[in-house]
C-alpha cells in the first residue's frame, strides 16, 4: 500500500499593504502560498494612495505609469494580475510644460516634436540635442528583459540575460550622467537652467529621463482613469480574490527572531503572528534598524542609509477648483516670478503643477482638481512642528496654500475666487500615513552611481527574512512594486524548487 503524502502550504506574512506587498502576496498566493499582509493605515496602496475632499479626489502618487502600452517591458507583468487592456488610459501629448519669465518650452511626448522644441529655443545646442532625441529613438527599440530575477539565474543563464542586455548597456555606457553633466554641454543660458528642475533634479541619471521619453512616445506611460487609489484597489482586489488576507490599522513594531531566523511579528497591541518565511514590503530604515534593531547589516546596508540621495520631500497643495482648464497643458514646471518663502527660510521660485483636467473622475462637472508640488530636504522641520506646535503646523500649511492660490491666480487668472477645497500633505503627513523614512514619497534616487547599485533581497545572517519595495531597489516608483514583488516569488520558488506561474 503506498504512502499518501500531504503537502502543506508555507505560510507567508508581508508587512506593507503597499503596491510590492500586494503583488507579491498575490504571486504567492497563484504559487501556492498561504499569505497574509499587515498593514499600518486603513487602506491599501502606501504610497500609491488618493484622498477625497468634498467631492474631490487629490492624487498622491501617479503622474504616469510605465507599462500602460504593449511596448513597455512592464505590460505583461500587469496584464498578470489586473485588467490592464480593459482599463481607461490616458496617453499625453506632452511630458510637462516649462514656463520662465515668459519664456515657454512644451517637453512634448512625441520626440520628433520635442525635437523641435528644442531646437526652436537652442538651435546652437543642434549637436547635443539631436544625439540626446537619437538616444531617446536607440532606446524605444530595447526589449528590457523584466520577467526574470537575476538571483535565479545560474551563470550560462546570467552571461545569456548580459547578451540581451547589451543594447542597454552601451546606451546606457554613454548616457549614464547627471542632468548637471548633461547640461553642462549645453550652451543655451534657458535651457541650462530650467531642464535640471523640470528633469526631477540635476543629480539624476539621463538615463531615467531617457526612459521616461521613449514610454511616453511609444504611448507606454499613460495615466489610468480614476487614480491612484482605485488603480491600487485593482490589485488588492486581485490579491484577495487569490485567497489572500490583508489586515488594516495592524502596525507592525518587531520582527520575532528565532536563532537567526525570522518565525513571526509583533503587532503594536502586543499581538503575535507567526510563518515559515517574513516579507517586509513596509519602509526600509524602519524595517531594518527598529523592527530589527539594526542586528541585521553590514557596511554596504549601513552605508545606503548614511550616502545614498533620497528623492526630495514633498509639499503638497491640492486644490478643487469651481472652473475648467480647457485646452491647458496637464503639467507645468512653473518658475515664478515672486517666490514664496516657508520653512522659515526657504525660497521657492518654482511650483510643480498637475492640472486633472483629463480625469473627469475626479472632480464634479465643470470642476477641476489640481495639485501643486514643492521639493524640500527639510522633513525635520514639518515632523518637530506637528508633534510640538498642532496650531503653528495648520498656519504654515495655511499660509503656504495662501500663496500658492495667488501665483496660481496670477499665472492663469480666476482662481482666487473658485477655490472649493484646499488640502496640504507635508512630510509629516507621509511618515504619519506610510511611516516612509524622511517622508519620501519615493526611496533611493536613480543617480549616476544608484543606477548601477545592485541591493540584495536579504540582510546578512537573517533567514526566510526578505526586504522588498522601493526600498530595496533604486529608482521607486509603481513599476517597483510589481517587479520586486514578482521578482521575490521567483526567489522563493526556487529556493523551494517550485515551478514559478503566473496563472
Amino acid at each position: 500500500m503506498s504512502k499518501v503524502v500531504i503537502m502543506t502550504k508555507k505560510k507567508v506574512i508581508i508587512i506593507g499593504g503597499g503596491i510590492a506587498g500586494l503583488c507579491a502576496g498575490s504571486y504567492l498566493q497563484i504559487n501556492g502560498y498561504d499569505t497574509e499582509i499587515f498593514e499600518m493605515h486603513d487602506k491599501s496602496g502606501g504610497c500609491c494612495t488618493s484622498w477625497t475632499r468634498k467631492g474631490y479626489t487629490f492624487d498622491g502618487c501617479i503622474h504616469f505609469l510605465y507599462g500602460t502600452g504593449e511596448s513597455n517591458a512592464f505590460y505583461p507583468l500587469w496584464k498578470e494580475l489586473i485588467d490592464i487592456q480593459g482599463m481607461e488610459i490616458v496617453d499625453f501629448k506632452e511630458y510637462s510644460q516649462i514656463v520662465k519669465d515668459g519664456t515657454i518650452l512644451t517637453l512634448f511626448a512625441d520626440t520628433e516634436k520635442l525635437k523641435r522644441e528644442l531646437l526652436r529655443i537652442a538651435p546652437e545646442d543642434s549637436v547635443i540635442i539631436e544625439e540626446f532625441i537619437n538616444a531617446i529613438q536607440e532606446f524605444d527599440k530595447i526589449d528590457m528583459p523584466i520577467d526574470v530575477a537575476p538571483e535565479t539565474l545560474g551563470m550560462v543563464e546570467l552571461l545569456k540575460l548580459l547578451k540581451d542586455m547589451k543594447p542597454y548597456l552601451n546606451l546606457q555606457k554613454k548616457w549614464n550622467i547627471s542632468v548637471r553633466d548633461f547640461v553642462n554641454k549645453l550652451t543655451n543660458p534657458f535651457l541650462k537652467e530650467v531642464l535640471p528642475a523640470s528633469f526631477e533634479g540635476e543629480e539624476m541619471s539621463l538615463i531615467a529621463m531617457i526612459t521616461s521619453f521613449s514610454a511616453m512616445n511609444l504611448k507606454s506611460a499613460g495615466y489610468p482613469i480614476g487614480g491612484s487609489l482605485e488603480f491600487a484597489r485593482k490589485i488588492e482586489e486581485r490579491y484577495i480574490s487569490l485567497g489572500g488576507k490583508l489586515h488594516f490599522k495592524q502596525n507592525v513594531t518587531q520582527i520575532i527572531i528565532d536563532k537567526n531566523s525570522a518565525k513571526g511579528i509583533i503587532l503594536e497591541n502586543g499581538d503575535e503572528h507567526h510563518a515559515d518565511i517574513i516579507i517586509s514590503a513596509a519602509d526600509g530604515y524602519n524595517t531594518i534598524f527598529e523592527m530589527l534593531e539594526g542586528k541585521y547589516i553590514d557596511k554596504k546596508i549601513a552605508n545606503y542609509y548614511k550616502s545614498l540621495n533620497l528623492f526630495r520631500s514633498l509639499v503638497q497643495v491640492s486644490l478643487g477648483i469651481n472652473r475648467t482648464f480647457d485646452n491647458t497643458p496637464h503639467s507645468y514646471s512653473l518658475f515664478i516670478d515672486e517666490p514664496i518663502i516657508f520653512e522659515d527660510n526657504n525660497k521657492i521660485e518654482r511650483l510643480e503643477l498637475m492640472i486633472y483636467n483629463f480625469d473627469p473622475t475626479l472632480a464634479p462637472a465643470g470642476k477641476t482638481t489640481v495639485t501643486v508640488s514643492i521639493e524640500t530636504h527639510n522633513d525635520e522641520y514639518w515632523s518637530n512642528l506637528r508633534n510640538e506646535d498642532r496650531e503653528r503646523y495648520r498656519a504654515e500649511k495655511k499660509k503656504i496654500a495662501e500663496e500658492v492660490i495667488d501665483r496660481l491666480d496670477k499665472f492663469f487668472g480666476n482662481i482666487k475666487s473658485k477655490v472649493e477645497v484646499i488640502d496640504v500633505a507635508t512630510p509629516a503627513t507621509y511618515i504619519r500615513y506610510t511611516n516612509n523614512w524622511k517622508g519620501r514619497y519615493m526611496g533611493w534616487m536613480l543617480t549616476p552611481k544608484g543606477l548601477v547599485t545592485r541591493m540584495k533581497k536579504t540582510l546578512p545572517g537573517l533567514k526566510n527574512f526578505y526586504l522588498i519595495s522601493q526600498w530595496a531597489t533604486v529608482g521607486g516608483g509603481v513599476p517597483v512594486g510589481i517587479m520586486s514583488g514578482r521578482n521575490i516569488t521567483q526567489v522563493i520558488c526556487k529556493k523551494d524548487k517550485r515551478k514559478f506561474v503566473t496563472s
